[in-house]
């Protein structure tokens, strides 16, 4: 039996679903939490000479630029999460050649991530580049630029 415009059980979803609105406008609902990236100081890549077949890790400082062979590469960003969270590890970089005729030339700008360094890696006719990870700070002195801005 029913009693005015709604039934017992419409009258029950009705009040169910506007309790789960309210709930969500509040902000009681559950929600998924995202861990908060770390932004890093350091990127540290790791680079093959194709022709020497040797591989070389080296550091470097977020918007100083390092020569690895004839390639400049110069991270502007490095996020990282902290030890307690799943890592995903990424760095927005540039990376320049310069030619034999001694002019450079932009042959990479985008995300690097380091849990799929062939996704995104520099591959060079001799040289690849790829990111490995971003730390904290590095044996590696600071440019001498950023050591001016901290005195």
């Amino acid at each position: 039996m029913t009693s005015g415009f709604f039934s017992a059980n419409a009258r029950w979803r009705f009040l169910v679903a506007a309790l789960a609105v309210a709930a969500a406008g509040a902000g009681l609902m559950p929600v998924a939490a995202e861990a908060a990236r770390i932004e890093n100081p350091v990127a540290v890549f790791s680079g093959i000479d194709k022709i020497t077949g040797r591989i070389t890790n080296f550091d470097v400082y977020i918007g100083e630029t390092v020569q690895f062979g004839a390639l400049q590469v110069t991270p502007k960003v490095c996020y990282s999460r902290d030890d307690t969270e799943a890592q995903k590890v990424t760095s927005f970089v540039e990376v320049d050649e310069i030619t034999l005729d001694r002019k450079i030339r932009r042959i990479f700008t985008g995300w690097m991530f380091a849990d799929s360094p062939g996704l995104n890696a520099v591959e060079h006719a001799v040289y690849d580049v790829w990111l490995t990870e971003c730390k904290a700070k590095s044996d590696v002195p600071p440019p001498e630029d950023s050591q001016a801005k901290a005195q």
